[in-house]
């Protein structure tokens, strides 16, 4: 009786194990794959096949040749037999604080600057499960947010130490100033350009940019596709926002000072242009008359010759001698009496 009821036991139990257990489902949101005595079914072709290991080196892509595994798609029922193993992982997106640490407690994660100041940074991840290497996420590493989340923020770390505004590395260069004529090529120059935490929070869309290009490496690396970068906080320290506030006021004040000055100088420069304009064309309406009686009298003395000059000459004198009071004659003393 006692084996009766041993062996009705372990039907029964075969029979929820292998029967009822053995069916499973995957969900909109999911994808599964099945492991065979803690092996996958492999495919053909390896993740450093994909367009995202081409920003890999030759030894990395190397390091991070993961075999393709087969997936599982959503829908269901499964069955799968009692010595397989079914990892189901969720590819809908997700966002993570740049602070997450599962090791320790923090609100913000520092880095240092080109200027040596130590400031906070803060902000999401937006990240899926890359369906297509499935393989480095359930069995390359233990953890692989862990590591993805490492290596963005070394990445990110590595840049704002190095990080130079792409506009101008200079506060007040030449071609800022004065263009190659001379003339202002702006109405203001930015004077709060050459101080790192500035250059940092002008220029956040292109930071964001250049590290989601920088990561985009982890889908073969670990699995995991990153969605975006939002580095929103860039905080330096209570002290230190306070001289940068002050420093940024001063430059400011330059920078409007520039700019009157500028104006000022600009109008002057205007105003005696208009000037010199003024006395050219008064100086070009006295010359006029003269010039054109010039050629009036070449053009007498070509057709009548110097007979014909002298009458006219002589007949341009009659309205003088009328107008005029007294007529005082001189005489050529070198001529003989």
């Amino acid at each position: 009786m006692l084996f009766i009821g041993f062996f009705a036991g372990i039907v029964v139990y075969s029979f929820f194990r292998c029967v009822v257990g053995g069916f499973y489902t995957v969900s909109p949101d999911q994808r599964a794959v099945v492991t065979s005595f803690g092996k996958a079914e492999r495919l053909r072709g390896v993740t450093t096949a994909s367009d995202d290991a081409a920003s890999m080196t030759s030894e990395e892509q190397h390091r991070y040749e993961y075999p393709q595994v087969r997936v599982v798609g959503p829908g269901g029922p499964y069955f799968k037999l009692p010595w397989q193993t079914v990892h189901k992982v969720s590819v809908a997106t997700q966002a993570v604080d740049l602070s997450w640490d599962p090791s320790k407690a923090q609100d913000t994660i520092e880095a240092v600057t080109k200027d040596n100041l130590t400031t906070g940074i803060n902000g999401q991840l937006r990240y899926r499960v890359s369906e297509n290497n499935l393989y480095p996420y359930l069995f390359g590493v233990t953890s692989p947010l862990e590591h993805v989340m490492g290596y963005f923020v070394s990445v990110l770390r590595e840049r704002v130490a190095n990080f130079v505004d792409p506009k101008g590395q200079t506060l007040l260069s030449d071609s800022e100033l004065e263009s190659a004529d001379g003339e202002s090529t702006g109405p203001s120059v930015d004077l709060s350009e050459g101080v790192s935490i500035n250059d940092l929070r002008k220029n956040l869309p292109l930071l964001n940019q250049y590290m989601e290009e920088q990561c985009r490496s982890t889908t073969a690396r670990y699995g995991i596709e990153l969605d975006a970068a939002l580095i929103t906080e860039i905080d330096p320290p209570a002290e230190v926002d306070r001289a940068l506030s002050a420093i940024n006021s001063t430059r400011n004040q330059v920078a409007a000072d520039l700019s009157t000055a500028r104006a000022d100088s600009e109008q002057q420069i205007t105003m005696s242009a208009r000037a010199v304009e003024i006395a050219t064309n008064n100086a070009q309406a006295e010359v006029a008359p003269l010039r054109e009686m010039a050629g009036t009298l070449a053009e007498i003395k070509k057709t009548g010759g110097s007979p014909a000059l002298k009458a006219y000459v002589r007949n341009a004198k009659i309205p003088l001698f009328n107008a005029a009071h007294r007529v005082i004659q001189t005489v050529n003393s070198k001529s003989n009496p």
